[in-house]
């Protein structure tokens, strides 16, 4: 589903940019414009300018730049359409998306119903952790886990009642059907491999009945809030019983996708960049509430390809925090493959037995927590004491084998440096030459790069030569500039000028150079490279002599374009065995092209005589 331009334009005329940039940082005023560090790069010098003229912002240190929707998008890490919702919802502007095809439609509709759908769930099974004696065992239980009512109010924690149909019956009172309910994984069908409640005697009349039940619940969001998924922790362990259970996969919730607490602590994790990795939902609202909020927690035990993916545009950096036991040393190393993948440095603070983030925090408080994520080791020194702690390095045959294991572990590493240092380590403690170690190193790993993807043409490609950017720039910035252009034949000749495309898209909208809702609807439509090159075309200022420049440097594009051609056919006239037609017809267009050069000695003037 689109959003119309003309809503897009209202909304951008709506969030005056110095007000929505001002409401995540501070900005001081620096003549006309507002100056601040900038928030997407490392510096001690402000070189964020935004400018409430012309409703642009642009850092002239790492080239950040764009509209109000460019903005939110990098800071939020969110898509456009969820900018533009966002900036509307601001505002009071409602948005009305233009209907698409008829699968597209359902789709949108379906989503929009299991989002509210999990909203209201979540606030049910709030309302029974808060208000209501059914979760009385549940807030006695977070109590004495350090989880005061004002800390489940902020993580809308919740209890599920041990009951087959409470939350269902309550959802179809609200006009909820079976089948949306299923789709949700908020209610399950009994199956044959899911045997009843051996309390429940009259289960085999139901249909259905509640997933969650008996148990404290998380609510999972994404990463601009919106609740998708839970988790739900039983509040006494029963046989045969997963302490935690999770939502299933549905159209909003793909576990190996999502970070829980990402929505909350994002912010924290850039400025910091450095992501504190725990396991479970209480110990990342415990580091959180203490006030270590640069924290996230994987969907189970490990990281997924794409969780790292999703961490890196946060974050260089990675503590891991898992528990001491077997399963949590076992849970680290099955995540090093992902995040090394995506070129972060691992680390891991290590936990006293018997210990989580949760209850360590809490004994020991905030200061002597961060001096263990401080003092945390590198993922290789950790691993390399690990792995030979209770292995006789005098035993040849041990040697060996620990040395394949660690080989086989290094062998994921995607960075050259980084793994040539985790060999030398690892050949230095089992005492033998990195050469002889490194031929242990599965062939692949040694010889052969990972291929990496290729970054994004737009990110590396340079700006547009002098006299086509300044000709953007003076159709951005100047009407009579703008109409002077308009009635040349611009678009035969910029189609043949390599870097122009930017100034046909330009020459291509209905812009007004002195609307500033007008020029931010217009970069919405652009890439974000072109993007950051408008908003420092915007910042620039206009050249006095803009009329006579304008033409000058038309009139040299046509020139240069029509000497390319001229060249081209002279050439081709050159060629044997071409027919009399086709040497006429050459003939006909040099004499023609060399009239019009001669005819650029006598330039039109601005008013198009």
């Amino acid at each position: 589903m689109a959003i119309p331009s003309e809503t897009i334009e209202q909304i951008a005329a709506a969030n005056d940019i110095v007000e929505v940039i001002g409401s995540y940082f501070p900005l001081r005023r620096a003549g006309a414009n507002f100056k601040a560090l900038c928030p997407f790069h490392q510096e001690k010098t402000p070189s964020f300018l935004v400018s409430p003229s012309r409703q642009t912002f642009h850092c002239f240190g790492c080239g950040a730049g764009g509209s109000v929707f460019r903005f939110v998008m990098d800071y939020e890490h969110v898509d456009f359409p969820s900018a533009v919702r966002k900036l509307a919802a601001r505002v009071g502007i409602t948005v009305v998306e233009k209907r698409g095809a008829v699968d597209e439609d359902r789709q949108h509709e379906a989503r929009r119903t299991l989002l509210k759908l999990h909203a209201e769930a979540a606030e049910w099974f709030h309302e029974n952790l808060i208000k209501r004696e059914v979760g009385e065992p549940a807030r006695k239980y977070l109590k004495q886990r350090g989880i005061t009512a004002e800390i489940a109010k902020r993580w809308q924690l919740g209890y599920a009642p041990d009951e087959w149909e409470a939350f269902g019956s309550w959802a179809r009172e609200r006009g909820y059907d079976v089948r949306g309910l299923i789709a949700s994984g908020l209610v399950k069908t009994k199956d044959e491999n899911d045997s009843p409640h051996p309390q429940t005697s009259n289960l085999k009349s139901q249909k259905s009945y509640d997933r969650f039940r008996g148990r404290i619940i998380f609510p999972i969001c994404n990463d601009v809030g919106e609740v998708i998924a839970f988790s739900g922790r039983l509040l006494k362990d029963e046989e045969g019983a997963a302490k935690y259970l999770n939502s299933p996969e549905t159209p909003l919730f793909r576990k190996a996708s999502v970070l829980f607490g990402l929505d909350k602590s994002k912010r924290a994790l850039i400025e910091t960049n450095c992501a504190i990795v725990c396991e479970g939902q209480l110990d990342l609202i415990s580091l959180f509430e203490a006030g270590i909020t640069n924290v996230v927690a994987p969907q189970g035990t490990a990281f997924t390809e794409n969780q790292a993916r999703i961490l890196k545009r946060y974050v260089d950096e990675v503590v891991l925090c898992f528990d001491s036991d077997a399963a949590g040393t076992k849970a680290a190393e099955r995540s090093l493959e992902a995040l090394l993948q995506n070129d972060l440095i691992v680390r891991v603070a290590e936990m006293p037995a018997g210990e989580d983030p949760d209850s360590l925090v809490r004994r020991e408080g905030k200061e002597e927590f961060e001096k263990r994520i401080g003092a945390a080791r590198d993922f290789f020194d950790y691993w390399i004491d690990h792995e030979i702690a209770a292995v006789d390095l005098h035993s040849l045959g041990a040697k060996v084998q620990v040395a394949r294991r660690l080989a086989e572990i290094i062998s994921r590493v995607h960075d050259p440096l980084l793994r040539g240092e985790a060999i030398n380590k690892a050949s230095a403690r089992l005492a033998v030459p990195a050469v002889d170690f490194e031929t242990l190193l599965p062939k692949q790993s040694r010889w052969a790069e990972t291929p990496r993807e290729s970054p994004p043409a737009e990110a590396s490609s340079p700006g547009p030569r002098h006299e086509i950017a300044m000709l953007c720039l003076l159709a951005l910035r100047d009407e009579a500039a703008r109409n002077f252009l308009q009635v040349q034949n611009w678009r035969e000749v910029l189609e043949q000028v390599p870097d122009a495309e930017i100034l046909i898209r330009i020459l291509e909208s209905d812009l007004h150079p002195d609307d500033a809702a007008s020029l931010n609807a217009f970069m919405a439509t652009l890439a974000a490279a072109e993007e950051r090159l408008v908003s420092s075309w915007l910042l620039q200022r206009v050249p006095a002599a803009a009329g006579a420049m304008v033409e000058e440097w038309w009139l040299g594009i046509r020139h240069r374009v029509l000497r390319r051609q001229l060249d081209v056919a002279k050439e081709r006239i050159k060629v044997a065995k071409l027919s009399t037609g086709d040497i006429v017809n050459l003939q006909k267009q040099i004499l023609d092209l060399q009239d019009q050069l001669h005819e650029l000695c006598r330039p039109a003037s601005m008013d198009g005589s």
